[in-house]
């Protein structure tokens, strides 16, 4: 049964914008822990954003001050808005939760124990 679903990916020159969204399927969306992390070929999958159930934002200092993660708990949906996209950001994005917990404890992947299928994000220069 999947229940988290990512869109948004595409291809866009450095410089540029890009939103993607991530719709849950479960009721209780907004009671807990979520976030996005990327996986570049040859890398290992890294956190990127996360949030806690009051919205708590925390991001990775490679990302901070052009990422962006929210949320819509009437629409189920998460989002990462990334604003001044560098080549580097290229990468499957994942979005993820971790439905024990209300706060997001740590960026380790292992801790987040629902994902979705992800989406391409590629940056040109």
């Amino acid at each position: 049964q999947v229940q988290l679903v990512e869109s948004g990916g595409g291809s866009v020159q450095a410089g540029g914008s890009r939103r993607l969204s991530c719709v849950d399927s479960r009721y209780t969306f907004s009671t807990y822990c979520m976030g996005w992390f990327r996986q570049a070929p040859g890398k290992e999958r890294e956190g990127v954003a996360i949030l806690d159930s009051d919205d708590r934002a925390r991001y990775a200092d490679s990302v901070k001050g052009r990422f962006t993660i929210s949320k819509d708990n009437a629409k189920r949906t998460l989002y990462l808005q990334m604003d001044s996209l560098k080549p580097e950001d290229t990468a499957m994005y994942y979005c993820a939760a971790d439905t024990r917990s209300a706060v997001c404890i740590i960026w380790d992947p292992s801790e987040f124990n629902s994902w979705g299928q992800g989406t391409q994000v590629t940056v040109s220069s």
